[in-house]
C-alpha cells in the first residue's frame, strides 16, 4: 500500500506550479480577488475565537519532545523596587529613573513565555515534514539546520500577512449526528464532499477548510493527553486528491494532526507528505471549532472570512496562532 500514496503523490504535486523559487505552495490560491470576495463573508459582525489556551493544562505531556507552555512573571506588584533594574532608561541615568519610579504613580507588571511553537493551536510550516530528502518544491531537507530554516520557514507566510481567506466548515461531527468522532475514526474524501453537499457548500480556489471532529471535547473531558493523541480521529490521506481537485488553500482540523493518527496501511503520516511536502498545503492543527460548530448549525451559514495570521520567526517551522472567524 506504500505506493497507493506516492502515486497519489504524483498527481497532486505542485512543485514548479508558482514558480521553481516558490515557498508559499497553495497560499498562492489566495489572490487579491479571493481575499476580497472573502471579506464579503463577514456580514453579521461577529468574530468567534477558534484557537485553544496557551497554558500548563493543554493537550502536551510532561514528556517527549514538545510540552505544554510555561507562563512566568518577570515583573508583578510584589516588586515596588523595580526602578533599580531599569538601570538607565529613557536617557536618563539609573539614578533619575530611581527617582522618578519612587515618586510618581506608575507601575507595571510584565510577563513572558516558554513554549514549542506548536504546543496548541498552529500552522505546521511546510519545513516542518519532508521525505525522501526532500522538502516542498525540492528543496534539500538540509535547509533546514540547527539554527533553523533557511526555506520555507514560517516568516514566508507571516510577510504575506498569514492564512487569511474564506474559510468554509465542514462539520463531520454533526453531519454524523454525534457530539464527537469516535476514536481512530476516519474521514473519507467521499465523506467530505458529502458533508458539503449537505450544508449548501460550494468550494472556491482558495478556500481554507475547518474540519470538525468535536475530538477537542474529549481532552476537556479526561485531559489525558497521550490518550487524547493515540485515538484521534481524522482525515484519510486519501483527501490529499479532494483537496487538490477543490484547489484548497489550507486545512485545520479539531485534532492533534489533521489526519487520524492510527496508521493506515501501515504508512506513518502520509497526509502530512502530501499535503506539505507536495501540495505546499499548510496544516492548522489543535484548533477549537466547538463555537463555530453551534454558530453555523444555527444560521445554517458555513462561510466566514478567517484570520489566522503567523508570527513571523524567521526560520521556524510552525507557528502558534490564535485564529477568528469572523461572520
Amino acid at each position: 500500500m506504500t505506493e497507493a500514496w506516492r502515486e497519489v503523490a504524483e498527481r497532486v504535486r505542485n512543485w514548479g506550479r508558482w514558480g521553481d523559487a516558490d515557498q508559499l505552495g497553495t497560499l498562492n490560491l489566495i489572490t487579491p480577488a479571493r481575499l476580497a470576495a472573502a471579506a464579503a463573508c463577514a456580514r453579521q459582525g461577529r468574530a468567534i475565537s477558534l484557537g485553544v489556551p496557551f497554558d500548563a493544562y493543554g493537550p502536551q505531556g510532561s514528556s517527549g519532545f514538545r510540552r505544554n507552555p510555561i507562563h512566568l512573571m518577570a515583573v508583578d506588584g510584589g516588586d515596588a523596587n523595580f526602578a533599580e533594574l531599569l538601570g538607565g532608561w529613557g536617557g536618563h541615568s539609573e539614578a533619575q529613573v530611581a527617582g522618578m519610579y519612587a515618586n510618581g504613580p506608575m507601575r507595571f507588571n510584565d510577563d513572558y513565555i516558554m513554549m514549542p511553537l506548536q504546543a496548541a493551536t498552529q500552522w505546521d510550516a511546510l519545513s516542518h515534514v519532508y521525505y525522501d530528502g526532500l522538502l516542498y518544491n525540492g528543496v534539500p531537507a538540509a535547509a533546514v539546520t540547527s539554527f533553523g530554516a533557511t526555506k520555507l520557514g514560517i516568516e514566508q507566510v507571516a510577510e504575506r500577512g498569514g492564512v487569511v481567506g474564506r474559510g468554509v466548515l465542514l462539520d463531520v461531527a454533526r453531519h454524523r449526528n454525534v457530539a464527537r468522532l469516535d476514536a481512530g475514526s476516519v474521514i473519507t474524501p467521499q465523506e467530505l464532499q458529502a458533508v458539503a453537499d449537505a450544508q449548501g457548500v460550494d468550494f472556491a480556489g482558495g478556500d481554507i477548510v475547518l474540519v470538525r471532529t468535536g475530538w477537542w471535547t474529549r481532552f476537556l473531558e479526561t485531559r489525558k493527553q497521550s490518550e487524547w493523541f493515540a485515538g484521534s480521529p481524522g482525515l484519510s490521506w486519501r483527501c490529499a486528491e479532494w483537496l487538490h481537485e477543490n484547489e484548497i488553500a489550507a486545512v485545520a482540523v479539531d485534532n492533534p494532526a489533521v489526519e487520524v493518527l492510527v496508521p493506515e496501511d501501515g504508512v506513518l503520516m502520509p497526509l502530512h507528505m502530501l499535503t506539505l511536502r507536495d501540495m505546499g498545503m499548510p496544516l492548522g492543527e489543535i484548533w477549537d471549532l466547538e463555537a463555530l460548530g453551534q454558530d453555523c448549525a444555527a444560521d445554517g451559514i458555513h462561510e466566514f472570512l478567517l484570520c489566522a495570521p503567523a508570527l513571523r520567526i524567521p526560520g521556524a517551522v510552525g507557528t502558534p496562532i490564535s485564529p477568528v472567524a469572523i461572520k
